[in-house]
């Protein structure tokens, strides 16, 4: 395993906020989190009917997942950490406007999955990777990726996406919830897979989520990562 260089850039956004400073990525081996109690939320994504049956495949890697038309004339390269606080604020922001640009056909997206907050250990990244796994052969993978951000429990919070959380959460994507999603996320169908991923996420060279990029280009504004106004603007760049 490669020795993880990652250094902390977040905790929490609150904190980040309580401290004035603008950071915007998780980069951690640290797990960040005492085990606090929590609700833990299970809804839908604010655009769901946007994503709904978005085409999902995996690439000719085995690890990256490959949104949109394939003919599409722009490529998205997104790297996302299933606990990130900063993935979730992407999520809602950027991440809208590159769900539209997917759905209009002028982009395709490249997800790589990434578990580093778990430390190397079967926490909540890992768990919730291996859904989103079970969630692609389900044809449902862009739903119910963002219906885990919109859900994403408050960092360290006690029973974050357990096996429980994760079948709530998809029980809030229509036509998800079936023996075959069910059984792969009560037995951690796709562990092997999720630690594929996650290797691939080291070997790329970033050091934080979330890394998207646009062609090549990666976007280091603010305003293009967590508002989807800049997201377009970038992608029209």
């Amino acid at each position: 395993m490669p020795v993880r260089r990652y250094t902390r850039a977040a905790v929490t956004l609150a904190a980040v906020a309580a401290l004035g400073v603008f950071a915007t990525a998780c980069s951690s081996t640290d797990s960040g989190g005492a085990g606090a109690s929590a609700a833990l939320a299970a809804k839908p994504a604010a655009d769901a009917a946007l994503l709904a049956d978005l085409p999902a495949k995996l690439a000719a890697d085995g690890t990256t997942v490959v949104v949109g038309k394939g003919d599409a004339p722009r490529t998205v390269k997104v790297y996302l950490d299933p606990q990130c606080p900063f993935c979730a604020k992407f999520e809602t922001g950027g991440g809208e406007g590159l769900a539209k640009a997917i759905r209009d056909g002028k982009a395709k997206a490249e997800y790589t999955v990434a578990s580093f907050l778990d430390q190397g250990a079967d926490g909540p990244s890992t768990r919730a990777a291996n859904a989103l796994r079970a969630a692609l052969d389900a044809g449902k993978f862009a739903e119910y990726h963002a219906a885990l951000y919109a859900s994403q429990p408050e960092e360290g919070s006690a029973g974050a996406y357990s096996t429980e959380h994760l079948l709530k959460i998809a029980g809030q994507v229509k036509g998800l919830r079936s023996a075959a999603f069910d059984k792969a996320v009560e037995d951690m169908t796709y562990k092997d897979w999720v630690k594929k991923s996650e290797q691939a996420f080291e070997a790329s060279g970033e050091r934080g989520t979330p890394a998207v990029l646009i062609d090549g280009k990666k976007i280091e504004t603010r305003e293009g990562l967590f508002t989807a106004e800049g997201f377009t603007k970038a992608l029209g760049s």
